[in-house]
């Protein structure tokens, strides 16, 4: 995913240039599908001493001193979740072993990467979220990366952003992905993988060359376009947590672009103006220049919500005023404009919130410098341009926002797509919305221990709210499980394709998570 963070709440705070960075938060008809009967799960009392002795990881179980840090997410709403143990694997045959076990005691799996699932999949049994008490396999600990041939990277499973940026930045390479510090790079890119340079980069997915995924039979494969393709296929934009667990990923890079941040702004009166010059502007603007449009309210902007512009141009810093000219021609000229030019290392940890943090530190486990935050989301993509009454509906919104109980930060953001993601079929990958304007996040953070109740019924009133102008489609890496026809909604008419993958792969459903396809 792109990644929400839970940070929201930093964005007019890093909305200045520090030190000479500008760091930013940037955080169709339903196809004919068969029926998804899982494979009933019960809970056998299963050899777990036995389990623990086959791995060259680890396993925590309910009362070990690690467990109750070892089970947490990156979202604080789940840390009720009980689940029944986690196995952190460091390679493939500790993840096969982990399947092994769980087919032979019939124990529920929950997959774990980043620990970003929006609905909280990956808590392996938190209340309210539809999955049972489980066995976590969490592949944070496969975060290794091998260099080969020219251009070639193979990054394990667990490897956060902040890592693959700091690796990656320093060895002069880029691949293009989300500005997130702590979601898992297989999370981000198994959904597709929208980012601050997907105009002139691609999807994460389009720079995948191949992926190792041991599958419910506990092999370990090779997915590729030679190997097993309708795998691979899948694998660039179905989704995580149906068809197997993936172990690494294999990325083409491409020589590290120096990267212009800005950021701007408006006074909320002028947000019918933004709305409407950004949507004509931003989707097809030069398809080196990037940007997010937010509209953002809460406690600390008082009586007016604040409004956003912020993004990266890979071109020349000193055409930057050009490109910005028939935006401005009718949005008006911004109340600021701040930006500045680094390295693509310098700017991707920017964006992580790591500008100044070891990258040993840019995460929010024990010792590490980042503070997780409780929120809701949900998502929309944008495949037409709102009207006037789209536009209003979108102010109302967020203007509503303020109010709320308990809120801290709520609102809407909108990444611009477009650029070279539309160059490739919507049925070439998985990701069916090639031709989309942008992706779209409604999101809600809270203190927490808040009740969540209210934070989430105001994201999907919000993205009900806008159904009537953006449809049904949403963004698998913003999961909701709230949908009616998931499948529908992410994979439009790719779902139908989708589902025959898993069953050739999973035949007996043992990824159980819900909302398969």
């Amino acid at each position: 995913m792109r990644g929400y963070c839970g940070r929201m709440a930093e964005i007019s705070r890093r909305h200045l240039l520090v030190l000479g960075a500008v760091g930013l938060v940037v955080a169709g008809c339903a196809p004919v599908r068969a029926p998804h009967t899982p494979t009933p799960r019960h809970v056998g009392p299963g050899d777990w001493t036995a389990l623990a002795e086959k791995l060259a990881g680890s396993l925590s179980l309910p009362g070990d001193a690690d467990f109750d840090t070892v089970k947490l997410t990156e979202n604080p709403r789940w840390d009720s979740a009980q689940p029944l143990a986690i196995l952190s694997a460091t390679s493939a045959a500790d993840v096969s072993t982990g399947l092994a076990f769980a087919r032979r005691y019939r124990l529920p799996l929950a997959l774990r990467s980043g620990g970003h699932s929006y609905p909280g999949y990956s808590a392996g049994g938190a209340v309210g979220t539809g999955v049972p008490p489980s066995l976590i396999i969490d592949t944070r600990g496969l975060n290794s990366f091998t260099f080969t041939g020219g251009d070639r990277v193979t990054i394990g499973a667990g490897a956060s952003l902040a890592e693959v940026y700091d690796t990656l930045g320093n060895r002069n390479v880029a691949i293009p992905g989300g500005s997130c510090a702590t979601v898992g790079i297989a999370g981000l890119t198994l959904g597709g993988g929208v980012g601050v340079l997907v105009r002139a980069l691609g999807l994460t997915i389009d720079s995948l060359s191949a992926v190792e995924i041991v599958t419910a039979d506990g092999v370990t494969r090779t997915a590729s376009a030679i190997q097993n393709p309708d795998l691979f296929w899948a694998c660039r934009g179905g989704g995580g947590g149906h068809l197997g667990v993936v172990t690494s990923f294999t990325f083409t890079t491409v020589a590290a672009p120096t990267v212009t941040m800005f950021a701007l702004s408006w006074p909320f009166a002028a947000a019918a103006n933004v709305i409407a010059a950004w949507q004509n502007w931003a989707p097809t603007a030069d398809n080196r220049l990037w940007s997010t449009l937010k509209l953002l309210n809460g406690p600390k902007y008082g009586s007016s919500p604040g409004l956003f512009v912020s993004g990266t141009w890979l071109g020349d810093p000193a055409d930057l005023a050009a490109q910005f000219a028939p935006f401005f021609a009718a949005a008006g000229a911004p109340s600021s404009n701040l930006h500045g030019t680094h390295t693509y290392h310098d700017a991707m940890m920017s964006y992580a919130g790591c500008a100044t943090i070891p990258v040993a530190r840019c995460n929010t486990d024990p010792g590490g410098s980042l503070v997780r935050e409780s929120f809701g989301a949900t998502s929309h993509i944008a495949n037409t341009k709102l009207s006037a009454a789209g536009i209003q509906q979108v102010i109302s919104t967020v203007t509503a926002a303020r109010d709320l109980p308990g809120v801290r930060e709520a609102g809407i953001s909108m990444d611009a797509l477009g650029g070279v993601v539309g160059t490739v079929s919507s049925t070439a990958t998985a990701f069916p919305y090639r031709q989309a304007l942008a992706s779209v996040q409604y999101t809600a953070t809270f203190p927490d221990g808040a009740d969540p109740a209210p934070l989430d019924a105001y994201v999907r009133g919000f993205r009900n709210a806008m159904v009537p102008y953006w449809g049904d489609s949403a963004y698998v890496n913003y999961a909701d499980a709230s949908l009616s026809d998931p499948a529908a909604s992410y994979f439009s008419g790719n779902a139908q394709r989708l589902a025959t993958v898993r069953r050739k792969w999973d035949p007996d459903s043992m990824f159980s998570q819900p909302q398969p396809y």
